[in-house]
């Protein structure tokens, strides 16, 4: 089983004494039990070789003497808090549970996991309890031993006080700080008794950039973004696939948009491995959204109009693409291809800009994203006026004159990288930056709105060909096609209000 783990570790000096923070405590309305429980808990810790689990934050544990004996995965869910997912015990096994392989495979990239670390605690526990009695918190005071994991040599020893919630309100942590601050504590720098335990020996935190950590952070989050995902796509958990979709355009667009930062050849062949990524995932994901989109508009529509069995063709269709999009998927997260790109996205993500990187320099990327989106529309404008007009439409590209629904197609995906471009910045631009933002989402879901119309338009016209060959009635195919045209017409209605709020204005700050 899972839980969300919520605690506050600290330092404590020679002399500390536990029971000096029960009137504090009571004065606020709670009270620490001053007798408390001894336990000698007896934990190995799993990694592999590079300590890909304890670089990310993530612990693998066996662990024996408490109420809690067997396999404990946790990993980091924000400040204070942890996931843990649990597995029991099996004497017959040495061997970390299969069970935990999935969630694990982004983190370890197929690379064996083997002990790295025993760590031997006395722990006197001490419930915190409501005047009712009910357990709000446990402080557990411990003395740690780290050794060898076959036990042979103490690497070193240290105490410390952990608090932990179990039914108490997430203030209450703040309450119990106050009492053991006051009695000499501090809090704790480590994140884990393993992080403690391992210092020294994982790589340190990169040096500062100036400027460039802005956009390193962003991207690193959305590299972290992937590799925390991945065990929710594995298990088809809801949105999964759909976020990180996402956090590959992101990064996709990121690295475009500050290539010369990142470096051309380190960024491109980057990108490239990310379509191909976003390319595995995107069929498990369309067939969803495209199965649900369908149904809804099949059941809005009155009885008499949905002629034949349009619902169920519907479901059977899309159910079997959804089958064989995830059975393609989960093979390619579990391909030497998926391992080589999380290994390449690491060393770029994680490097040194090539260039020398200023505020004025990034500022001037994001202005040619923007840029971008106007062209874009421009181009679209321009081809729908030309066919009454009759005028010569002068493309981006020489040669190459698009359609004007693949012209806003384009101009969706370049709103895409000013929006990703001036997220990467909101350090620097602040609410300036937030602010528009939200513009560029707003005309991208608009622009959304128009190409979901168009794609569903070819799907109707594949499934309503496919039911009239079937000698079937294919009127309600048509009729749902000529709804999806007006719906993407509609969508557009507000370009223009949605194209000057991304004015000179909006994006001064740019400049």
């Amino acid at each position: 089983m899972g839980h969300l783990e919520v605690e506050r570790k600290y330092d404590v000096p020679a002399g500390f004494v536990v029971p000096t923070v029960v009137s504090t405590l009571s004065a606020r309305g709670v009270a620490l039990a001053d007798a408390g429980s001894e336990r000698r808990l007896d934990a190995l810790y799993f990694d592999t070789a590079e300590f890909h689990l304890a670089r990310r934050g993530v612990t693998l544990r066996r662990r024996t003497g408490g109420d809690d004996d067997g396999w404990h995965l946790k990993r980091p869910a924000g400040k204070n808090s942890r996931t843990e997912l649990r597995a029991p015990l099996d004497d017959s096994v040495a061997e970390p549970p299969d069970a935990f392989g999935d969630e694990l495979w982004a983190l370890t990239r197929g690379s064996a996991l083997r002990p790295v670390l025993r760590l031997l605690t006395r722990r006197v526990e001490h419930p915190v309890r409501s005047s009712e009695g009910v357990t709000l918190a446990v402080l557990a005071d411990d003395q740690v031993a780290a050794q060898t994991p076959d036990a042979r040599r103490v690497l070193r020893k240290w105490r410390e006080v952990e608090v932990e919630l179990v039914d108490g309100p997430d203030d209450l942590l703040r309450v119990v700080e106050r009492a053991l601050l006051d009695a000499g504590a501090r809090e704790s720098k480590a994140s884990s008794k393993l992080a403690r335990a391992l210092k020294g020996q994982l790589p340190r935190g990169g040096r500062s950039h100036g400027a460039w950590d802005t956009v390193a952070d962003y991207a690193r989050e959305q590299r972290d973004a992937i590799v925390a995902l991945d065990p929710g796509v594995r298990r088809d958990d809801e949105d999964a696939v759909h976020q990180m979709r996402v956090a590959c355009r992101r990064l996709r667009s990121t690295l475009r948009t500050f290539r010369p930062m990142f470096g051309i050849d380190r960024a491109e062949p980057l990108r490239g491995e990310l379509r191909w990524l976003a390319g595995e995932l995107g069929p498990a994901r369309d067939s969803e959204v495209m199965a649900e989109r369908l149904q809804a508009a099949i059941a809005a529509e009155p009885a008499e109009l949905v002629v034949g069995p349009v619902a169920r063709q519907v479901s059977v269709s899309f159910s079997m693409q959804h089958a064989q999009a995830r059975d393609r998927l989960l093979a390619a997260l579990t391909s030497e291809r998926y391992a080589a790109l999380l290994e390449r996205l690491d060393e770029v993500v994680d490097g040194p800009p090539v260039t020398v990187v200023t505020k004025a320099a990034l500022r001037k990327r994001a202005r040619k994203a923007v840029h971008r989106v106007t062209a874009r529309l421009d181009l679209a404008e321009r081809l729908a006026d030309a066919p009454a007009a009759g005028a010569r439409v002068t493309p981006p590209l020489p040669g190459v004159t698009p359609d004007r629904d693949t012209a806003l197609h384009d101009a969706r995906k370049a709103a895409k990288r000013a929006r990703y471009a001036a997220e990467a910045l909101r350090p620097l631009g602040g609410q300036d930056a937030r602010r528009l933002v939200k513009r560029f989402k707003h005309l991208q879901e608009m622009l959304g709105v128009h190409q979901d119309s168009i794609i569903t338009r070819q799907v109707l016209r594949d499934q309503g060909m496919r039911a009239y060959l079937d000698g079937q009635n294919s009127f309600t195919y048509g009729l749902l096609h000529a709804k999806q045209e007006l719906a993407g017409e509609a969508s557009l209605a507000e370009l223009g209000a949605a194209r000057k709020a991304i004015g000179k204005k909006a994006t001064s700050w740019l400049r």
